[in-house]
C-alpha cells in the first residue's frame, strides 16, 4: 500500500474538472478500480481452493523438502545469470502475439455477455481461449459507417499498404470522437465505447510498427492502455514499441504487466504465458548490457530480510562487480520478481531483493535521497517558495531526463506493484512534464503524460487501493486530461501541488536539522568553556 500522505486540498477538484469530459475518464477509473477488484478477488479465491488442495496432498507425503528449499534460497547470494535471447526469438514473440489477427477484423476489444445486466468480470477478449476467433454472432453492433471504415483499413493492412491503412483508421477515430461507436451510441456503455477505441488505437500501433516508425506508434500505445488496461496485449505492444526505441527498462515492464493480465483476466494457455516471459527477461538482459552508469544484482530471499543479510549482500555485489561501489543501493521500496522463476498463481511468487552499484558516488545518493521520501518529488531547490528560472529548469530537466527516470524505468522493469509514492516513477514523470511545459516542449510532454496516464490506469489491477488513494487516482487522471486537451483552471495539477508540499518539507527538516547541529554546537562550546574555567580555577 502507498504511503503517500496528502493533504485534503489535493484531492479536492474544481466543479470544471467534474463537468468536463475528463469527468467521463473518472466514471471509467471508478468502475476499473472496481472491476479490479472483483478480478483479485475471484484469483483469491482460486488460488486459495488451490493451496488447500496443494496442502491436502502434501500431508500425504514426507514433510522437509519444501523449507530445505527456502533456507537454500535465503542463503543463495547471486545474480541472477542472464543468457542471451537471439534477436529471432523476440521477433517470433512478436510475430504470435503482437502482430496477431492481421487475416481479418478480429474485434477483440469486447467479450460478448448476455443482456441480463450482468457485466463480464473481465474487458478483454480471448479470455478462455486467446488464440481462437471471438464469436461475432454475440458481439455489440458496430456502428456501420465505422464498420465499413474499419473493413477497409484492415483491408489495406493485409494489403501491406500500411501508410494508407493508418490514414483510415485515423478516420475511424475520429468517426469515434464524434459519436459514431456503437449502432445504439444512447444505449452504449462508456466501456464498450473506450473498447472500440482502444481497438483502433491497437490497429494504429501495429501500422506505425510495420512501417518502422515506432515514435509515431508510441502515444497510440499509451492511449489503448488508458482506454482499455485489462487487455494483456496492448501492454505487449506497448512493450513492442518501447523495443524499437531501444527503451528496454521500459519494455521490460511492460510485458511483466502483459503477463500478470495475461493471469490476471484468466489466460489459461501457459505457451502464451512462457512467451511473454521470454520476451520480458530479454527486455532485462537488453537493459542491464546497455546500462552504463550503473550495474545490478538480484538477490533471492524467503524470509525478513536482515542488517546482517544487507551487509553480506554488499560484499557479494562488490566482489562480482568491483568497478561500481562508489555507491551500493539496496532498494527497500517494493519486492522484485524475475521471468525465470515468476509464477502469478503461487502468491508471494519467489521475491528478490535488488542491489544497484554506482560508478558516480552523486548518483546512487541521490537515488537513496529521494526514496527515503514520503511525497514523490524532486528538490534542488536553494528557495524552495521562489519560482525556478528557465535556466534552473533546463537544469532540473536534465537531471532528472537523465539521471533519475532512466534508474527508476529499470528499478520498475521487475517491480509489479505501481502506486504514487516516491521512487514509484508515476508522479516523476508527471512531474517531469510540468518543467516541459515550461520550456514549451509540448510534443515531448504529451508524449510523457499519455505514458503516465497509462500507468495510472493500471495501478488498479496491479495493487489494492486505499479509498484516499481511489480519490487522488481520479484527480490525478482528471488532471492529466485537462493538460492533454490544454484546458486550465485556476487551480494547480496535482503533481505540482504535491511537489510544492514536498519542497516545503524538505525546507522544513533542514531548518530543523540546521537549529539540531547548530544547538549541539553551542551546547559543545559551553561545555569547553565551563572545563576551560574549571580548569583555569583549580590552577589558581
Amino acid at each position: 500500500m502507498s504511503t503517500l500522505a496528502n493533504p485534503p486540498s489535493i484531492l479536492e477538484m474544481s466543479q470544471e474538472i467534474k463537468k468536463s469530459c475528463a469527468d467521463k475518464q473518472v466514471e471509467i477509473t471508478v468502475e476499473r478500480i472496481k472491476m479490479a477488484k472483483s478480478l483479485k478477488e475471484k484469483q483469491s479465491n482460486d488460488l486459495e481452493k488451490v493451496a488447500f488442495k496443494r496442502k491436502a496432498e502434501g500431508d500425504e507425503k514426507p514433510a522437509g523438502n519444501k523449507e530445505a528449499k527456502i533456507i537454500e534460497l535465503d542463503s543463495l547470494l547471486i545474480t541472477m545469470p542472464l543468457p542471451h535471447i537471439p534477436l529471432k526469438n523476440i521477433m517470433d514473440v512478436e510475430v504470435k502475439l503482437v502482430y496477431v489477427d492481421e487475416e481479418k477484423v478480429s474485434y477483440e476489444f469486447v467479450e460478448s455477455y448476455p443482456s441480463t445486466g450482468n457485466r463480464p468480470t473481465c474487458r478483454a477478449a480471448e479470455i478462455a481461449d486467446p488464440l481462437h476467433e471471438p464469436n461475432f454472432s454475440v458481439l455489440p453492433q458496430i456502428d456501420k459507417w465505422l464498420q465499413v471504415a474499419l473493413k477497409d483499413a484492415s483491408s489495406c493492412y493485409r494489403q501491406k499498404k500500411y501508410a494508407v491503412a493508418a490514414g483510415q483508421f485515423r478516420t475511424a477515430l475520429e468517426l469515434c470522437s464524434k459519436g459514431a461507436v456503437l449502432g445504439k451510441p444512447f444505449e452504449a456503455s462508456a466501456e464498450d465505447i473506450a473498447s472500440v477505441a482502444s481497438f483502433i488505437e491497437t490497429k494504429l500501433v501495429a501500422c506505425y510498427l510495420r512501417m518502422r516508425k515506432p515514435d509515431l506508434a508510441l502515444n497510440h500505445a499509451h492511449r489503448s492502455i488508458v482506454l482499455n488496461p485489462a487487455y494483456f496485449r496492448n501492454h505487449l505492444r506497448q512493450a513492442t514499441v518501447f523495443r524499437c526505441l531501444e527503451r528496454y527498462s521500459e519494455a521490460a515492464r511492460s510485458a511483466m504487466i502483459a503477463d500478470y493480465m495475461f493471469w490476471l483476466c484468466g489466460g489459461s494457455e501457459h505457451g502464451i504465458s512462457k512467451l511473454i516471459k521470454l520476451y520480458w527477461q530479454a527486455m532485462i538482459e537488453e537493459a542491464i548490457t546497455r546500462a552504463e552508469s550503473f550495474s545490478v544484482m538480484y538477490t533471492p530471499f524467503a524470509t525478513k530480510i536482515r542488517a546482517d543479510k544487507i551487509e553480506k549482500v554488499k560484499e557479494v555485489f562488490t566482489k562480482i562487480h568491483p568497478a561500481y561501489v562508489e555507491f551500493i543501493y539496496t532498494d527497500f521500496q517494493g519486492l522484485h520478481v524475475l521471468p525465470q522463476t515468476v509464477d502469478w498463481s503461487s502468491f508471494p511468487p519467489q521475491q528478490y531483493l535488488l542491489t544497484l552499484g554506482f560508478k558516480n558516488k552523486e548518483d546512487g545518493k541521490f537515488l537513496e535521497k529521494m526514496s527515503s521520501r514520503k511525497l514523490p518529488t524532486f528538490t534542488e531547490h536553494k528557495t524552495p517558495f521562489s519560482l525556478l528560472t528557465r535556466e534552473d529548469t533546463v537544469r532540473h530537466m536534465e537531471t532528472m531526463g537523465k539521471r533519475i527516470l532512466p534508474i527508476l524505468d529499470f528499478i520498475r522493469g521487475t517491480q509489479l506493484n505501481g502506486s504514487f509514492r516516491a521512487c514509484s516513477g508515476v508522479m516523476e514523470k508527471l512531474q517531469y512534464a510540468s518543467l516541459l511545459s515550461r520550456l514549451q516542449r509540448v510534443k515531448e510532454q504529451s508524449q510523457v503524460i499519455n505514458q503516465a496516464m497509462a500507468e495510472l490506469a493500471t495501478i488498479p489491477y496491479l495493487q489494492d487501493i486505499s479509498q484516499q488513494e481511489a480519490e487522488l487516482l481520479q484527480s490525478l487522471m482528471a488532471d492529466a486530461m485537462d493538460t492533454l486537451e490544454g484546458r486550465r483552471n485556476d487551480k494547480e495539477r496535482v503533481w505540482n501541488t504535491i511537489q510544492k508540499v514536498g519542497r516545503i518539507e524538505d525546507f522544513l527538516y533542514q531548518l530543523e536539522d540546521s537549529f539540531l547541529k547548530t544547538k549541539k554546537l553551542r551546547t559543545a562550546r559551553r561545555q569547553k568553556t565551563k572545563m576551560k574555567r574549571l580548569q583555569t580555577a583549580q590552577q589558581s
